[in-house]
């Protein structure tokens, strides 16, 4: 993915070029060491913010796949607590993974229908929760 406006190679200021003197020996540019410092520290900043903006983008796509991962971990740990209950061995570590999973329905999806799904699943955690008096 390609991040286009302002970065920091645009910032950074070009320097001089460097003198040559008639005998054509090597000679330093005119920018002292200070103004390269600031340079390097504007195009540092530049790539901060880069990173930053990318970190900020949320795919839709990609909430919707992390929506029905959880989904679909939230109805395998109550298949397990439905077996658990027909086997009669009911572990407390089933419970306790079905809370940690009843914290993950907040975010939405971004599509209503998969968002309903996920309600009516959060729904039935809470309910299997209460049942076994899980706060």
């Amino acid at each position: 993915m390609r991040i286009q406006g302002a970065n920091g190679t645009a910032l950074a200021a070009r320097s001089a070029p460097a003198r040559q003197s008639a005998a054509g020996s090597f000679a330093l540019p005119d920018s002292t060491p200070a103004e390269t410092a600031t340079a390097s520290h504007l195009r540092a900043v530049g790539t901060i913010d880069a990173l930053m903006a990318l970190q900020g983008y949320d795919d839709p796509a990609e909430r919707r796949r992390r929506s029905v991962r959880h989904g679909r971990t939230a109805l395998d740990a109550l298949d397990q607590l439905k077996l658990g209950l027909l086997d009669g061995t009911i572990e407390p570590s089933m419970l306790y993974r079905l809370k940690a999973l009843s914290g993950g329905f907040s975010e939405g999806s971004g599509d209503p229908g998969l968002d309903a799904v996920m309600a009516e699943i959060q729904l039935r955690v809470e309910v299997e929760l209460a049942k076994a008096n899980v706060r």
